[in-house]
């Protein structure tokens, strides 16, 4: 059927975005179908995008298959790419779910202190929490010989520990339930072939951040159970804000993994059913739309202010480990002035080499003045672009280009941002209280879940989610 033009198919696959051979084979299954409009939408829909011979053997090709007779008697289910079911979504969604979970109580429990009270890391045996007197006596001696203990809390009773015990091992005890909840899964639909291997090796790679993660919080936790504390006179015990840093932007990470992946399979799966591509509502192509230059310059714009969102929830990590929302409690100003004076923002006391070469950095990262700074001005260009973005939506040209889903959601992104601001001045004036503080930090996650939306309307769908639309629409007619 298509061994005649194997050599020019093969060529002509090599100019994107057109699909694989494998795709061009399963046109041929579908049955009674329309040529004309089953390979239609697989052509370019602005030809300047290719060379003058692509475009020809693109048209060669396509009156070749037009040519074909197809066969009634194959099977397309068989033969059509694999489109992962709206379960596969469903799961993927409710994975990041679970990890939004973790990331708050995390929070919770770097807000109580609570995260050094288990000093030990036992991924198997420290599932069960202690069940009898003696097992609650040994956890609370071995407890009594950290820095935090000593310094600290050498007052605390047994009921005042088993509050903070309980606290770190619900969180350890909700990383172990998302590692299950994830793989498992993960293993049924690879082996029954429900997701393709792409997505499978993608997917895999989510299975094993979320073991590295695991590895990464107890690094975490060592650094804030070293004895160096005890030699350092003022010395507060507490884990590095660095390894804080990493253990929150590696979870953010996975979270946004799994949650964009997962509402990109659901759109998937939903446009393979004929609901219109984010919702349009005219029979203009995606690919149309997707390349109008408005739509370009708001999806290069819309992608940086993904990258600001992250870059300030990871700022307040390092505010969070540095303690630095207690210092300046008060909005706008800091100090009776916008910002502090330039010697305490870049103290020469932080620096660790005698030529004082590495004293703008460690300012940067390690000074709770700077840190509490910087995090004001990244939060508050988050702020001042996603209230641009919303108001370029307003625009009656950017309006009338952009899909209508996406504008959408670019109005809660913006809201998000509006709440997310309150929650973070409130922190700050009512000096960090738990309940607000956690907000706040959920609220970051909120809002990278808002902006990842918007880029998710601005996707194009998959080749095996057009083929099946196609297939979906024309493949049962007579």
């Amino acid at each position: 059927m298509l061994t005649g033009s194997a050599g020019v198919l093969r060529r002509v696959l090599a100019a994107r975005p057109c699909p694989s051979v494998s795709t061009f084979r399963s046109l041929k299954t579908l049955g009674s179908v329309s040529r004309a409009k089953q390979l239609s939408f697989l052509l370019p829909t602005r030809p300047r995008l290719f060379n003058f011979a692509q475009h020809n053997l693109l048209q060669t090709t396509r009156r070749h298959l037009l040519s074909t007779k197809p066969d009634a008697s194959s099977t397309p289910n068989t033969q059509l790419p694999t489109l992962p079911p709206r379960s596969v979504g469903s799961w993927l969604m409710f994975s990041s779910t679970l990890v939004f979970a973790v990331i708050v109580v995390g929070g919770v429990t770097r807000l109580t202190e609570s995260g050094l009270s288990i000093t030990e890391w036992r991924p198997i045996t420290g599932v069960l929490p202690p069940l009898s007197q003696e097992e609650w006596v040994e956890e609370f001696n071995k407890y009594k010989n950290t820095p935090e203990f000593k310094l600290m809390n050498n007052s605390i009773s047994m009921e005042d520990f088993k509050s903070i015990f309980y606290m770190e091992w619900g969180h350890r005890i909700l990383g172990r339930i998302i590692g299950i909840a994830f793989v498992c899964p993960l293993a049924y639909f690879s082996l029954r072939k429900k997701i393709s291997s792409s997505l499978a090796r993608r997917l895999f790679g989510l299975a094993l951040l979320i073991g590295a993660q695991g590895a990464l919080g107890w690094y975490m936790v060592k650094s804030g159970l070293e004895d160096s504390f005890m030699n350092t006179p003022g010395a507060v015990p507490r884990v590095s804000q660095y390894r804080l840093a990493a253990h929150l932007g590696t979870a953010l990470v996975l979270y946004a993994g799994m949650f964009g992946t997962g509402l990109a399979a659901i759109k998937d799966w939903k446009y393979s059913k004929g609901v219109a591509w984010s919702g349009m509502k005219t029979d203009i192509p995606f690919q149309t739309v997707l390349n109008h230059p408005i739509v370009c310059t708001f999806k290069r714009q819309a992608w940086a202010l993904t990258g600001l969102v992250f870059l300030t929830a990871l700022s307040g990590a390092f505010v969070a480990g540095l303690d630095a929302g207690l210092l300046y409690n008060e909005f706008p100003l800091m100090g009776g002035r916008l910002a502090p004076p330039s010697d305490e923002l870049f103290s020469p006391a932080y620096a660790k080499r005698e030529d004082k070469s590495d004293m703008w950095w460690r300012n940067i990262l390690e000074n709770p003045t700077t840190t509490q700074f910087d995090h004001r001005v990244l939060a508050m260009t988050t702020y001042a672009s996603t209230a641009m973005l919303f108001a370029k939506t307003l625009q009656p040209a950017v309006r009338a280009a952009l899909p209508p889903l996406t504008r959408v959601a670019t109005a809660a992104a913006f809201a998000m941002a509006n709440v997310q601001v309150l929650l973070g001045i409130s922190t700050l004036l009512y000096l960090v209280p738990v309940p607000l503080a956690t907000s706040h930090q959920a609220g970051s996650v909120a809002l990278l879940s808002a902006m990842i939306h918007i880029l998710i309307t601005l996707r194009r769908p998959s080749t095996a989610a057009s083929l099946w639309r196609h297939f979906n629409k024309y493949g049962h007619r007579k």
